[in-house]
């Protein structure tokens, strides 16, 4: 049996058994990573531990800490409450407000996670305070930050753009960037018209402790507030103006705010989501140890030596798609696109809606907590079952996943084939 085989079973495997059981998804990824990189794909430990995502671990543990500390000493609140009344009250205007926050934040310039570990924590306290649904905040701040992604000044679309200019095609800026905006704003409205209304999964007691939270603005934020305000601005600061590293800035502002709060800053460090850091550190370094070996990119090749044009263009919309679920989308996009570039020059295939299909088939999978953003909505989850949250989580991405590259495909790609 070939170690592509064994890797890919293994995974399946992993997932099945780590969504059914109450084992965390991440031991096992650890477990096998170690077992299947050393054994079958003769890797040395050293390079195994060279795909843990150190920068992500710190930026989730940054944020989420930095967001306890706030929490704490009362200036979510305090922006929660202040938000109700900008949007006048109609609270059902807030994932709304978010999506398209996240959207010129990556539109001029931020990285998808940075806007999602920014707006995220704020997300997660609305819907708790509010009685939203937590799935469709998250998802549309997410998704919010996609809409974005692929303007000429955003860190993706840049990249893509870069990609594109290195070969014989022409694609149009504004055609990429719209295709990301549309799709993600049809998918934001789908999910706000089907699962607003729904219930959330809340863990016990939680609603009676919602209720029981004085949520009035009061006349101004004391001065832990204010240094706490101060704090999170000069993050959005650093973060889109010097392009700091996100995880340490948080980390900085959180430790000094714990500093001079001390009495009620002792716990602030359980308010970071350990378990949730265990299963995505777990899986992004199997996912790092299959790219080592090649996997990922053999996968890929496999799908563009494969069938008709048009036929292998939905197939690598489904490949990038599931792919990314589990990986960077950046690294995918960074592979996938070159494979792409002979199938076009080989076809009548539109360079442009092939290229927007693909960019938008592997960050609409963002959702996933394997990725990024997901991770930090999950981490970032008030007031809810952690388990029943994850595998909502889980069955929303499933469905992008499903559903995605067939409509990425059927307007991008099947109208100019």
């Amino acid at each position: 049996m070939s170690a592509e085989v064994i890797s890919i079973g293994a995974l399946l495997v992993m997932f099945v058994v780590g969504t059914v059981l109450p084992i965390n998804l991440g031991i096992l990824a650890f477990v096998a990573t170690f077992a299947i990189g050393t054994a079958s794909l003769g890797l040395t430990e050293d390079e195994i531990f060279e795909g843990f995502p150190a920068k992500l671990f710190v930026t989730i543990v940054g944020v989420t800490y930095l967001f306890s500390v706030a929490r704490r000493n009362g200036t979510i609140d305090w922006l929660v409450a202040a938000g109700v009344r900008l949007v006048r009250g109609k609270v059902a205007l807030i994932p709304w407000v978010l999506f398209l926050v996240a959207a010129l934040l990556t539109a001029f310039g931020t990285f998808t996670p940075a806007a999602v570990a920014i707006l995220a924590p704020i997300g997660m306290n609305f819907a708790y305070r509010y009685k939203l649904n937590p799935l469709v905040v998250g998802m549309m701040v997410i998704s919010g930050g996609h809409a974005g992604a692929f303007s000429p000044l955003a860190v993706s679309g840049a990249l893509v753009l870069g990609l594109v200019d290195k070969t014989e095609l022409q694609v149009s800026a504004v055609t990429l960037f719209s295709a990301s905006f549309l799709i993600n704003l049809v998918l934001s409205a789908l999910t706000y018209a089907l699962l607003a209304k729904r219930p959330a999964p809340l863990a016990e007691g939680s609603e009676e402790a919602a209720e029981d939270e004085d949520l009035a603005v009061s006349d101004g934020p004391d001065w832990r507030q204010w240094l706490t305000l101060a704090c999170l601005v000069a993050l959005v600061v650093g973060a889109l103006g010097f392009h700091l590293e996100i995880g340490f800035l948080a980390l900085a502002a959180g430790a000094l705010l714990a500093l001079v709060d001390m009495r009620r800053q002792e716990k602030a460090v359980d308010g970071v989501s350990w378990s949730t850091l265990l299963l995505v550190a777990g899986m992004m370094t199997y996912i790092a140890m299959l790219e080592k070996a090649g996997i990922i990119e053999n996968i890929s090749e496999h799908a563009a030596g494969l069938g008709a044009p048009v036929a292998v263009a939905l197939l690598l919309c489904f490949t990038v798609a599931l792919t990314s679920a589990f990986a960077s989308s950046t690294a995918i996009l960074t592979a996938i696109i070159p494979i792409a570039v002979p199938l076009l020059l080989s076809s009548h295939l539109s360079a442009a809606g092939l290229i927007a299909a693909l960019a938008v088939s592997t960050t609409i999978v963002d959702t996933s907590p394997f990725s990024t953003n997901g991770a930090l909505v999950l981490s970032n989850a008030r007031g809810v079952d952690p388990r029943r949250f994850y595998r909502q989580v889980i069955g929303y991405t499933g469905g992008i996943v499903a559903l995605g590259p067939i409509v990425a495909w059927g307007a991008l790609i099947l109208p100019w084939s």
